[in-house]
């Protein structure tokens, strides 16, 4: 039966069905075994290396370390099955580089439930050895001597068929013969008296006497310098886990031709007690210390801890000088040296394909249809032992003649539960299903989540291999994502399970542990603000909290107009549809606030109408939703609409109240009413961007002078406040001011903008940078006209208007500086045609102004700050200059 999946075979009658223990990918940890078997090669056939010697570091152990069901166990029988015979090598693996040495793989599973005790793995590694077919003289007098005084009266040949060893290894009936050759050997140089079995226990004394004395006749042995203490000590448990050094020693005796490498695979080390308790944790490290002549290749679920210092008096060696391989990664890193400590990852979505086509099959081909591969591979995570429950799962669902369908698979299984809370601590399972509430989290706020007043939980929580870390960040542990989920979801048959009321009361604690992160400093760090805002949207979504301090932090988020993505997962109950709560609210409203820099603005306009229409927002909040509900509507040219919206958040005098001002004053302006918003601007201060607003009142004027300087003092003022979007807001503005009057400077300021606007997400800003970029180079480069299509077909897409109409502007600024007539009006007919709902009006008077031209009867006419003339005379000059500097360019260049 190798290579069948017995559990498979006996879930079905249809006996067509193929069933086999697919095996994929691992390249990479096969090649850190054969990468490590040659650099361990090379050690121990230096010439001054020493079996014996107790004190150098050892580097003759890999370890793979991950969550339960990640494939460890897999891996460990495939890289057995590979070192024993290249027929069982996976195909993808390539060959050992090490082919001058014969490898001696063999594999020991500690899982509590193999029955592997301390004793049994001596055992197993010396049959193993026992294929070389060559007594080890020193080890076996030390077993056969601890076997006497152990097990009288029990002959190891039966032990060993009782235990099932015989059969394992097809060289295991010559121990005994091997151990009663050396037995043998040693009465004879001693002339001991009676039997070679009792030889050893009648003449003990005198082998321990001429081994000290170094005699001639036990000089095969003499050169073993510690064989004669522990042949002296009491042969119990303690003493057998130093006998590994005996044999090490013989090995290293061999000829060359007869020598092999031992390869001592220990599978499943989480059984070998916890952290705590580490008393068989100290007998194995003692045979990995003790024989540097074998490799080992250790996998369990946690990474071994044998290079921290903390570890001294628990185990023998400790430290990094000891383990230098076993080094955290980030140490190693540092140093420069490779680890020999490598986490196991989830396979990638084509490996996960791969593992269920071949895993199932009928008549060669892939008995699970490619649509159900494709979700179960989707909400595996690349988790391999939930690749294997689902295929269980299909097969279950196939015995009522039913075909399993995608929908079935929409499922979380309490196994992988199960898996992963089996070996941790009562503790440490609390604080896992407190932070399987937060998408990131940190040791203290896993303490805070959790209800505790210790870490220790937290931190020893953070060492499990399901638990990912990012290094950058405040927050930098999460939860496998499949396991979280599973924890969250599934039904948990667990002694300790949750009810409803322990996770109600976890997220309440959850809730205000997260407003306790943000108001440590809640203007100081963007990216706490953002994280503490995702994660307690959701947790008020699905809990159905109150808002709290989500308010206060939702104002903080918008006012600072970087808008990040707030994007959420759906809703655990979809057939809830909908908005429910006042999160749900929350949510859709700030959702919408931030995509609207990537949707049309006809989209931001219609969620924000229907979270308000829904009522569920509080007061305060229905101010916000209102605000931005009245932006949009201002770009979509709703002007009417938009006014009514920022008076009625104007006159509640509440947290936007001089940001409503502000738009009114950008009503005001878009109508051409100047004076009206200049009078507005006065009142606005700091919070109404009072110098942005004055900018956009002057360089309509054809005044770039006083236009830059009220932008300039727009960036500098939210520069002192540490506002990230306002500044580069202003920047924008700043560069397009500086296009149309200086060309060259205008190089320097474009470039500031761009690079202050490629970390957020501002679109109207980016849109007027553009712009700008196009009103640099009006007259100068003949694709400005291509360069304006493709620009207006997105602003066409965002659905700001405004955008479209000042886009035009810029080309009639190039025509004008050109003198190009025909194309000039061809481009007033469009920009009429832009703002035949009176907004932006005067951007009709301006290109009239840049032409030279007359204004036709009947053209509505702006309220200019200095006069219709006066602000004729700017533009034109303004055209004259870039003619000027059209004509010196050649010469310049």
């Amino acid at each position: 039966m190798a290579g069948r999946d017995l559990r498979t075979l006996f879930s079905s009658n249809d006996r067509s069905i193929a069933s086999s223990e697919a095996f994929t990918n691992r390249q990479a940890q096969w090649r850190a075994v054969t990468a490590g078997l040659a650099e361990h090669v090379r050690h121990v056939m230096r010439a001054d290396f020493d079996a014996e010697d107790l004190e150098a570091p050892r580097r003759n152990i890999l370890v793979f370390h991950g969550v339960g069901g990640i494939g460890k166990s897999t891996l460990s029988r495939k890289i057995e099955a590979s070192l024993t015979s290249s027929e069982h090598r996976p195909v993808q693996w390539e060959s050992p580089s090490h082919p001058e040495e014969r490898t001696l793989p063999v594999r020991i599973d500690l899982a509590r439930a193999a029955g592997m005790d301390f004793e049994r793995v001596v055992l197993t590694i010396r049959l193993a050895v026992a294929t070389l077919g060559r007594p080890m003289p020193a080890f076996d007098l030390a077993l056969r001597r601890y076997w006497e005084h152990n097990h009288p009266g029990e002959p190891i040949e039966d032990h060993l068929r009782r235990g099932g060893l015989l059969s394992r290894f097809s060289a295991a009936a010559a121990l005994p013969q091997q151990m009663q050759s050396a037995l043998g050997d040693v009465a004879q140089a001693l002339l001991l008296p009676g039997t070679v079995g009792s030889a050893l226990g009648h003449g003990a004394g005198v082998l321990i006497k001429a081994l000290r004395e170094r005699r001639q006749s036990v000089r095969a042995l003499a050169g073993c310098s510690r064989l004669a203490d522990l042949l002296e000590a009491e042969p119990d448990l303690e003493a057998l886990s130093f006998y590994p050094h005996l044999l090490a020693w013989d090995l290293a005796q061999l000829p060359a031709h007869k020598s092999a490498l031992p390869v001592i695979l220990l599978d499943t080390f989480e059984d070998t007690g916890d952290r705590t308790h580490r008393d068989a944790e100290r007998l194995l490290q003692r045979v990995v210390w003790l024989m540097p002549n074998a490799f080992f290749v250790v996998t369990g679920r946690n990474r071994l801890q044998w290079a921290e210092t903390s570890l001294a008096g628990q185990l023998d060696w400790t430290g990094p000088n000891a383990w230098p391989g076993l080094v955290a990664d980030s140490a190693h890193s540092r140093a420069g040296a490779s680890s020999r400590q490598i986490l196991i990852g989830d396979f990638s979505p084509e490996d996960c394909e791969d593992y269920l086509a071949r895993r199932l099959s009928r008549d060669g081909r892939p008995l699970i249809g490619e649509p159900v591969r494709r979700i179960i591979a989707e909400r595996s995570h690349g988790l391999p032992l939930y690749l294997d429950l689902s295929v269980m799962r299909y097969l279950e669902l196939r015995r009522g003649d039913r075909q399993p369908q995608v929908t079935d698979f929409d499922h979380d299984f309490p196994a992988l539960i199960a898996r992963t809370l089996s070996d941790l601590t009562a503790e440490e399972r609390h604080v896992l299903r407190s932070v399987s509430l937060l998408s990131a989290f940190s040791v203290p706020l896993a303490t805070q989540v959790a209800g505790m007043d210790h870490d220790s939980p937290a931190l020893r929580l953070t060492e499990r291999p399901f638990i990912r870390e990012s290094p950058s960040g405040v927050w930098p542990f999460h939860v496998h994502e499949l396991i979280r989920a599973a924890i969250r979801h599934a039904d948990d048959g667990s002694d300790d399970r949750w009810s409803e009321q322990d996770w109600q009361r976890a997220a309440q604690r959850a809730f205000r542990a997260l407003e306790s992160q943000w108001r440590q400093d809640p203007r100081g760090d963007r990216d706490g603000l953002v994280r503490c805002l995702r994660q307690g949207l959701l947790l008020a979504r699905d809990f159905r909290l109150g808002l709290g301090w989500l308010a206060d932090a939702a104002f903080q988020y918008v006012g600072d107009s970087v808008w990040e993505p707030l994007a959420l997962p759906a809703a655990g109950d979809p057939s809830a549809g909908g908005l429910q709560t006042a999160a749900d609210a929350l949510v859709e409203t700030l959702s919408a606030i931030a995509r609207r820099q990537h949707e049309h603005r006809e989209r931001t306009a219609g969620r924000l109408a229907a979270v308000l229409a829904s009522g569920l927002l509080p007061d305060d909040l229905v101010e916000l939703a209102t605000y931005y509900l009245a932006k949009a509507q201002r770009d979509l040219g709703r002007t009417e609409d938009s006014r009514r919206g920022m008076q009625r958040v104007a006159s509640a005098d509440g947290r936007l109240a001089s940001a409503a001002r502000r738009g009114l004053a950008h009503l005001s302006r878009l109508s051409g009413d100047f004076p009206a918003a200049v009078e507005v601007a006065g009142r606005l201060g700091w919070e109404g961007r009072h110098h942005r607003v004055m900018g956009d009142v002057w360089w309509v004027q054809g005044d770039m002078e006083r236009a830059t300087v009220a932008y300039l003092a727009a960036r500098t003022e939210a520069e002192e406040h540490g506002a990230a979007g306002e500044t580069a807001m202003a920047q924008a503005h700043l560069a397009f001011a500086v296009s149309l009057a200086d060309p060259l400077r205008a190089d320097d300021e474009l470039d500031l903008a761009n690079r202050l606007l490629s970390h957020l997400s501002l679109r109207s800003s980016e849109m007027t940078a553009r712009i700008a970029a196009l009103v640099r180079d009006a007259g100068l480069a003949a694709d400005v006209p291509d360069r304006a299509s493709v620009l207006l077909a997105e602003i066409n897409t965002s659905g700001i208007s405004y955008a479209a109409a000042k886009l035009q502007l810029a080309l009639c600024f190039h025509h004008a500086v050109l003198d190009a007539q025909d194309d000039l009006a061809t481009a007033i007919t469009h920009l009429r045609e832009l703002t035949l709902t009176g907004d932006y009006a005067y951007y009709v008077e301006i290109a009239h102004f840049m032409g030279g031209l007359l204004l036709p009867e009947h053209t509505a006419r702006a309220r200019w700050l200095d006069g219709e003339r006066q602000t004729r005379e700017r533009w034109r000059h303004l055209v004259e200059a870039r003619r000027d500097h059209l004509r010196a360019a050649p010469s310049a260049g």
